[in-house]
């Protein structure tokens, strides 16, 4: 297909043009399109969700066996695995990550795939301890269409997350990926239709959230939403499900605190704050972009981070070397910059970074470097709002309860970091930190088997891990009566011999 071209996109099992707007999604580091597409419309969202409500009534699907989707879902992770090159080229240019990073995430879709066969396959039903002359039984099954509303900065990673449980729970899903970031969507509903995925079973709807997310999220067809995005669309998501009293799964936002203690290796803290914040360019729900470092250790600590991070690599993202790409759009590298000179305006004052560079590739793609603020107290604007791009806010701390104070103090608990050669405070100050996930002498490191989310404005509900497939499951319970004799209460008895 030339570039000239339009791509068509996944409805209900059929590949045509979207009946919305056409657009061109780009490549961040150059501003180049990489492809065309038709935007999805709402009737095109109608289609899909009824050819997925068809799917998940008559494909037999939700009726397979776990085995027998879970071997689908296997064959999904080998389909992913042998085309990862190619997938991981698509992603660095849909999204402009680093190619070690793309293959990354790519090597973690498939990774999620297979552990979602294993815990569908192994998913055990339970037979309660009896309270009475009964068994009785808990059981899960499927719910019908689920939404998975999925970001831009991790595609196929992201849509993995969420496919892979909600398909092994027998479950059709409609995928609604970010706008600027389509092509990863459309390429896993190609690689689930060459797996043997029953049609109209996954769809996949490009275009703008506000329209199409919102078309989805109201829809009396949809019994789930996962969503995975900005806090005021997850807000705007949960009013409406809870009008419909739909359950969510909302990932959302972050401003998460990295704590230096006084006893840190400073070898491992630098290089985890640096990797925490700088990886991904910063555009990581989960970034450690506020730093607390004790204070005794403040000048030192702060001496080698501002060297180690000056030394990273900006540049091409399909160069080996580079360890941070450019920010996904103009628009975006704008708040970022807008966010830099109100930290400014606050008194903060910069340590590293602060400007775009320039010449070469930096005048085409959105590149903006590592940046370092320091002199600002934790209450601020830029200490309390979600950046989403390579900005460190440094704070030093005097004692625990001063840094527990302000590292709580945030509207998001999403993650955190602790860097100690003490486990036993470590463990003390991990149950203490309000967080879903908190990482101690590392950082940013991830397990499917593990669940994650987050507090208050960072989310509600769990993803991951092996129960995270009764996210896409309703749970009924059964009782089978064992009584000789009629219940009691309508004074019937059982008569004998006849």
């Amino acid at each position: 297909m030339t570039l000239e071209q339009t791509l068509p996109i996944c409805i209900a099992g059929e590949w045509r043009l979207g009946r919305g707007e056409r657009y061109a999604t780009c490549y961040p580091a150059t501003g180049e399109a990489v492809a065309w597409l038709n935007a999805a419309s709402v009737e095109d969202v109608e289609d899909a969700v009824q050819g997925a409500h068809q799917a998940f009534l008559h494909s037999g699907w939700a009726q397979r066996k776990p085995h027998e989707r879970a071997s689908v879902l296997y064959r999904i992770a080998e389909l992913i695995r042998e085309r990862s090159e190619d997938l991981a080229q698509l992603q660095r240019q849909d999204n402009g990550k680093p190619i070690n990073e793309t293959r990354a995430l790519v090597a973690s879709a498939a990774g999620t795939f297979q552990f979602f066969a294993s815990a569908c396959e192994t998913l055990e039903e339970t037979i309660t301890p009896s309270r009475g002359d009964f068994v009785s039984m808990s059981v899960y099954e499927p719910m019908g269409v689920i939404a998975a509303i999925t970001p831009w900065n991790s595609p196929i990673a992201s849509e993995a997350q969420k496919v892979a449980p909600a398909l092994a729970a027998g479950n059709a899903v409609v995928i609604k990926p970010a706008e600027i970031t389509p092509l990863m969507a459309l390429q896993l509903a190609r690689i689930c239709e060459d797996a043997g995925l029953p049609k109209g079973l996954l769809s996949v709807l490009p275009g703008k959230g506000s329209l199409l997310g919102d078309a989805l999220t109201h829809h009396p067809l949809v019994k789930r939403v996962s969503f995975t995005g900005g806090t005021k669309t997850g807000k705007h998501i949960a009013h409406i499900a809870a009008d419909k009293m739909m359950p969510v799964s909302l990932e959302l936002g972050g401003k998460s605190p990295t704590i230096v203690l006084d006893d840190a290796d400073l070898d491992h803290a630098v290089a985890g704050v640096l990797y925490g914040i700088f990886s991904s360019s910063g555009e990581a729900c989960i970034a450690g972009s506020r730093l607390f470092v004790a204070r005794a250790l403040y000048e030192p600590f702060m001496a080698r981070l501002v060297v180690a991070a000056a030394e990273l690599r900006v540049g091409d993202p399909a160069d080996e070397r580079t360890q941070m790409g450019p920010l996904i759009s103009a628009g975006h590298r704008e708040s970022v910059e807008r966010y830099v000179a109100l930290g400014l305006a606050e008194g903060g004052r910069l340590l590293l970074g602060g400007e775009r560079p320039s010449g070469g590739i930096y005048d085409r793609g959105y590149y903006y470097p590592p940046t370092i603020l320091e002199g600002l107290n934790n209450g601020q604007q830029v200490c309390q709002e979600e950046i989403f791009g390579p900005v460190l806010v440094v704070m030093p701390f005097d004692d625990e309860e001063q840094l527990l104070e302000q590292a709580n103090d945030s509207l998001y608990a999403l993650a955190a970091g602790i860097w100690t050669r003490d486990y036993k405070r470590a463990w003390a100050l991990g149950r203490k930190i309000q967080a879903g996930t908190v990482w101690i002498n590392t950082y940013k490191q991830f397990s499917i088997s593990t669940p994650f989310g987050g507090w208050r404005d960072s989310g509600l509900g769990r993803e991951k891990g092996r129960l995270g497939i009764l996210q896409y499951m309703e749970q009924k319970s059964l009782y089978w009566g064992m009584n000789e004799q009629p219940l009691a209460w309508a004074g019937v008895q059982r008569e004998v011999g006849l």
